[in-house]
């Protein structure tokens, strides 16, 4: 049987189809080639072009510097409701240099890949500072999150962090991280990770306003929030399993940053049954390491029911971070002290 014959369009299109694949392929290879080598968040992955300073930007990427950074023997873990803790308080009454490696608006699987990150580059860090809030009440196992985040960039894969850079932002990045290496005057984001995020909040406004009145004021329901009502709570298993494992001179902390008393349960309520069971799941995980300890900022006293030391229910003021910042530093200066090596 006679082949049916191919006309010179058809030839003319299959060598433009082949010659298109090619270049496709050669410019991807080409990008990642120059995207692993630009190591757009200093990652450490390639440190050819890492001049130890972190370009500003913000917390989600940071991290991937500063928690690698062996300068910092400690580290703070959490979101914006640790955020105010100020590491510098903390390294001058430990002596531990501390980084801040909260970042806002994150729940315990973020936190949890960060703190696996600085594991990795800290295999045996002197401390830990772990913030301990309702978003770890979830009874989901997969910890979904509720904002982006790049996991691919903390993750052991290679795979993943070769896939994270193929997002047309991190492309962006590596042209805005090679324009900020070849700057004469770079801008520098702070090493250490901390964000004073008081500013901010006051350029809202007045405390005593409707806007922060109401966000502050208004009682919680009696009932827990759906998905955080237990009676399992996967996170605290997932973190026992983390801290088991640490080197027994590590110091850790577990905090329940504070809470403004309308943003408390009533006594006795199903929502007070509830996150006092979260909070016992939490506390159970923390006794899987032995030299640990816990520090309450929930605990019932004047601060909990002053207005001015709150913007809203679970952001307070340096009124209540410097005071907290000095008794996490007490328990670890306690920590170190009960440890013989």
């Amino acid at each position: 049987m006679e082949r049916p014959s191919i006309s010179v369009g058809e030839r003319n299109w299959a060598r433009f189809a082949r010659l298109f694949a090619r270049t496709a392929i050669g410019l991807l290879a080409g990008y990642l080639a120059l995207a692993i080598l630009v190591d757009p968040y200093d990652s450490g992955r390639s440190t050819l072009l890492s001049v130890g300073a972190i370009r500003p930007q913000g917390p989600r990427t940071a991290a991937a510097l500063r928690g690698r950074d062996p300068a910092f023997e400690g580290a703070v873990f959490g979101n914006s409701h640790i955020q105010l803790v100020e590491p510098e308080r903390l390294t001058a009454a430990t002596g531990i240099p501390f980084v801040q490696l909260s970042v806002p608006a994150t729940g315990p699987g973020e936190q949890l890949a960060l703190l696996a990150w600085f594991l990795r580059h800290h295999p045996a860090p002197k401390a830990i500072v772990l913030s301990v809030d309702d978003f770890w009440c979830i009874d989901d196992p997969a910890l979904p999150n509720d904002k982006p985040f790049p996991f691919w960039l903390y993750s052991h894969d290679p795979l993943a962090y070769l896939r994270g850079l193929l997002r047309f932002s991190v492309a962006q990045e590596v042209v805005g991280r090679v324009s900020w290496i070849l700057g004469s005057r770079r801008k520098r984001a702070r090493a250490d990770g901390w964000w004073d995020y008081e500013p901010d909040y006051l350029r809202l406004g007045d405390l005593d306003g409707e806007r922060f009145r109401v966000a502050r004021e208004t009682p919680v329901p009696d009932e827990p929030t759906p998905g955080k009502a237990g009676p399992s709570f996967p996170a605290a298993d997932r973190l026992a399993t983390v801290l088991a494992a640490l080197p027994p001179e590590t110091a850790v902390v577990m905090v329940f940053p504070p809470v403004y008393a309308a943003g408390l349960p009533r006594p006795g309520t199903a929502r007070d049954r509830a996150e006092a069971a979260c909070r016992g799941a939490m506390a159970a995980a923390l006794g899987r390491h032995a030299r640990s300890a816990l520090v309450d900022g929930r605990r019932e006293r004047p601060a909990l029911h002053d207005p001015a030391l709150f913007f809203d229910q679970t952001h307070y003021r340096h009124g209540l971070a410097r005071p907290l910042a000095d008794e996490i530093a007490a328990a670890l200066r306690r920590l170190q002290g009960s440890f013989a090596p």
